[in-house]
């Protein structure tokens, strides 16, 4: 096979120390090709809940100045206050 010769025995633990550093290499390619998908998916389902999670927050934000959204705590008010009706901006002025 491959031009080798199995039989002799001076070139038989040649070949076997070959084959087993193959094989070790073989499967440290697959390892850093798994790895390196498994990041790039990661990345990208992470790319997809940042997008869907700003949504959310546009659409709950809509109308409301004074409010944003910090990923650590959540949404938040600029002024540590409730939100403000409409109707009580109406009342103000």
């Amino acid at each position: 096979m491959f031009g080798l010769n199995w039989n002799d025995s001076e070139t038989l633990w040649l070949n076997l120390t070959n084959l087993a550093l193959g094989a070790v290499v073989l499967l440290a390619v697959m390892g850093v090709a798994y790895t390196m998908m498994r990041d790039v998916i990661e990345k990208a389902l992470a790319r997809y809940r940042e997008s869907a999670m700003d949504r959310e927050v546009r659409d709950m934000l809509a109308g409301e100045s004074h409010a944003f959204f910090e990923p650590e705590l959540g949404l938040t008010m600029a002024d540590g206050g409730e939100p403000e009706d409409s109707s009580d901006k109406k009342e103000k002025k």
